[in-house]
């Protein structure tokens, strides 16, 4: 038996700006307020406090209007974003929540949301607390839970996170070395390994539904982030560019004018235009985590430009990229709070890269080194959000993402698959760059860029 960890897990469709600090703490209130339930007519008052990187960059993130959706009883794949962004609004001036199965609750957000600075909680830097009293100030309800990036959330003693229940699948590879030789014992490519994984806990018919409403998804949220124009929220005074950068291009084109660069020119704006979304609190595909959502999208939408993909060959894609970013998680991690932005950015660059490989014919061995190029090239990579807001750098970062994943795919087909430096080894380095880190420089907005920057 061992964790399936795959593209229902990878790929969500959820709400900006953060998988860790949005869709992880809304998640998580909701799935609180359901087993809080049970103490209807007696709770009176919800508290959430806020522990380490939820703390130090939650209000940048949104982590406070976040769980106050999800203590509402919204969660990220259906919730409407409009309404998440008036929540706040909303309950400071009814002075009231609404939470299901305990009705109209008295709340304030600013003393019954709290950023803990300071307490240190062990198991994971995303760490939060909720408590249910009753009117003699009791705790009916005491529970703490974890975001642990990609929107996954782990309950504090729990076994495991709640999707990663264990069961048996046909190819429980943990290692790429795993990966590589299930594949060439099965005569098959990796996308089929995983493919197979996926088809032993779900039908055939509810696997292609999700491929299609993922990447359909993707392609959604791209065009969304070139029709959109003006300032993102959060006091930076960014300016969306997504759209001002696609015209340039297409003037540029019309004009005949050649442009050497263009495939990257076009991949660049593609993913500014998915985290620019991501950044105004958009709808967006976690991939694998929100501050590296525009990666993939942007290099699916490569291969349908410049390849003609079949629906094979998309499938593919995605299949692909999820197996190489479970090897990420389970072997290291994609969250910035833990190890930086190479978990994040990085990751999804891996992710990217062999995704592309495999949709254009590459081996199994190719497609591991498009992987392991991508990954290594983001390695030490820090997580410093300016503002706490994931808008700079991390906006152009996933630019820089995408590009690098194609530049990973065309170096790899380029060779046979041999190379010295493997997977297994890039995602170990990670980990233990991550674990050598100091936590100013892991989503805490405490320095780099974060702090030497002068926000206006």
């Amino acid at each position: 038996m061992t964790q399936l960890i795959g593209v229902f897990d990878l790929f969500r469709i959820g709400l900006g700006p953060s998988s860790s600090h949005t869709v992880g703490p809304m998640r998580a209130a909701a799935s609180f307020i359901r087993s809080a339930a049970a103490h209807v007519g007696r709770g009176v008052r919800i508290e959430t406090t806020l522990y380490g990187s939820l703390a130090w960059t939650g209000r940048g993130h949104g982590t406070d209007v976040a769980v106050l959706a999800g203590l509402s009883g919204m969660e990220p794949a259906t919730a409407d974003p409009d309404a998440v962004q008036r929540i706040r609004g909303v309950v400071e001036a009814c002075g009231t929540l609404d939470v299901p199965g305990l009705g109209a609750l008295p709340f304030d957000p600013q003393r019954d949301i709290v950023f803990d600075t300071v307490t240190h909680v062990a198991g994971h830097p995303n760490a939060l607390r909720f408590r249910l009293y009753d009117d003699a100030g009791a705790a009916l309800a005491d529970e703490l839970w974890f975001s642990i990036g990609g929107g996954f959330i782990t309950r504090d003693g729990a076994a495991a996170p709640l999707e990663e229940a264990e069961t048996d699948i046909p190819y429980p590879f943990r290692s790429a070395a795993e990966m590589l030789d299930m594949a060439a014992h099965a005569h098959c490519s990796i996308a089929e390994l995983q493919r197979r994984n996926e088809l032993s806990v779900r039908p055939a018919a509810a696997l292609s539904t999700h491929l299609s409403l993922i990447a359909d998804a993707m392609d959604s949220c791209i065009e969304r982030g070139l029709r959109a124009e003006g300032q993102l929220p959060g006091g930076l005074k960014v300016r969306r560019r997504a759209a001002t950068l696609a015209a340039r291009i297409e003037e540029a084109k019309r004009k005949n004018v050649r442009r050497p660069n263009e495939a990257a020119d076009y991949a660049s704006v593609w993913a500014i235009a998915v985290n620019e979304e991501n950044a105004a609190g958009g709808r967006v595909v976690t991939a694998p985590t929100n501050g590296a959502a525009g990666v993939m999208p942007s290099v699916l939408r490569y291969l349908r430009v410049y390849y003609e993909p079949t629906l094979d060959a998309i499938e593919d894609f995605l299949l692909t990229a999820a197996a190489i970013g479970s090897l990420a998680k389970r072997n290291a991690s994609i969250s910035g709070a833990e190890v930086g932005c190479q978990g994040e950015v990085g990751v999804a660059c891996a992710m990217a890269a062999a995704g592309l490989a495999a949709a254009t014919g590459g081996t199994a061995a190719q497609v591991e080194n498009a992987a392991e190029i991508g990954l290594e090239h983001h390695l030490g990579m820090t997580c410093d959000p300016i503002g706490g807001l994931v808008q700079i750098p991390c906006i152009e970062r996933n630019a820089f993402g995408a590009v690098k994943a194609i530049n990973a795919a065309s170096l790899a087909l380029s060779g046979d698959g041999s190379h010295r430096v493997s997977l297994d080894e890039a995602i170990a380095t990670m980990r233990q760059t991550g674990l050598d880190m100091r936590a100013e420089y892991k989503e805490t907005a405490q320095g780099g860029l974060a702090v030497h920057v002068t926000e206006c």
